[in-house]
């Protein structure tokens, strides 16, 4: 019989030996051991997103003029119409929250002749309300502009909007809404049109113009070339007059609100009662004649039976 191995040795198990990790892939390369050095500053990314919708029972001119908007802005999202309420804004709030946005474009169009624009930082505001005016869409101006699907724009402000509060804060607003982020997944990582907003006589009017440079097939651009550069509008147009500036989204405190500005409901009323005034002129000066006839009868004429048998 062999020897009896002690109980220390039999207690002890053959180590399994342990495969070493395999270091892992990424789309530059393998990782190494050695951990990547951290910048102290954060890199800044875009992630603004917008919410554009319309409310019910809006005009065609008005839905292509939203859907040429939504067109303009590649990292914008479009959803389905809302019921143009008193409750609204609490709806918006929730969509554009479950939508995942951080801003919102809302077209409110009223008794099918007016529209107008809500521009809102969602959730903490602010948010401006806009009546539009002067509205041609890209389907009625056949411009010859033309620029790429998804390119990125860039955005110019007349001296104007630097001269007061008000100007300010609503140019911050567009600038956030308007500016599409570099990096977004729809966009093109270059320029090739212009957004222009110019405030006259208290409204901010809207222009769209493709960046045009002569170049040959086998060069892209010539010498010299950036200096024959023109701009060429391709829409669409439209006019802002700006109505409040709310505190929060959709409503809230009043920062400000227009001292000029006549809603159109009142500038209908007024039309209508220089058409009624028209009208009731003409009947006063019928009654002044009838009673002037009244007050001076003809004389009979003497020759008036001169013919007769």
């Amino acid at each position: 019989m062999g020897k009896k191995r002690k109980h220390a040795e039999a207690s002890e198990a053959p180590k399994e030996e342990v495969a070493e990790e395999r270091p892992k892939r990424t789309l530059l390369g393998w990782k190494d051991g050695v951990p990547e050095k951290q910048n102290s500053s954060p890199v800044f990314r875009n992630r603004e997103k917008v919410l554009v919708t319309c409310s019910r029972r809006i005009t065609y001119r008005f839905r292509h003029l939203m859907l040429n908007v939504v067109s303009l802005l590649p990292h914008c999202k479009k959803d389905s119409k809302v019921e143009s309420k008193e409750s609204k804004g609490a709806t918006l709030n929730e969509l554009i929250e479950l939508r995942n946005c951080s801003s919102c474009l809302f077209f409110e169009c009223r008794k099918q002749k007016d529209l107008y624009l809500w521009m809102v930082k969602c959730p903490g505001g602010p948010s401006v309300k806009f009546l539009v005016n002067a509205v041609h869409t890209m389907e009625e101006l056949k411009l010859t502009g033309n620029h790429l699907k998804g390119s990125r724009p860039i955005l110019t402000f007349s001296l104007n909007f630097d001269k007061e509060p008000r100007w300010k804060l609503i140019k911050e607003i567009i600038v956030q809404i308007f500016g599409t982020p570099k990096g977004h997944r729809k966009v093109k990582p270059f320029h090739d049109h212009v957004f222009i907003f110019s405030i006259v006589d208290g409204h901010i009017w809207f222009r769209n113009y493709q960046i045009s440079v002569p170049h040959n097939e086998t060069d892209k651009v010539d010498r010299g070339g950036l200096d024959k550069m023109t701009l060429v509008e391709v829409g669409p147009r439209f006019c802002l007059n700006p109505i409040k500036i709310f505190g929060s989204s959709f409503g809230g405190p009043t920062f400000y609100e227009n001292p000029f500005y006549i809603s159109p409901n009142q500038i209908r009323a007024l039309e209508k009662k220089k058409k009624a005034g028209k009208y009731s002129k003409k009947v006063k000066a019928k009654t002044r004649r009838k009673m002037h006839e009244l007050a001076n009868p003809l004389e009979p004429d003497e020759f008036a039976d001169l013919w007769k048998d």
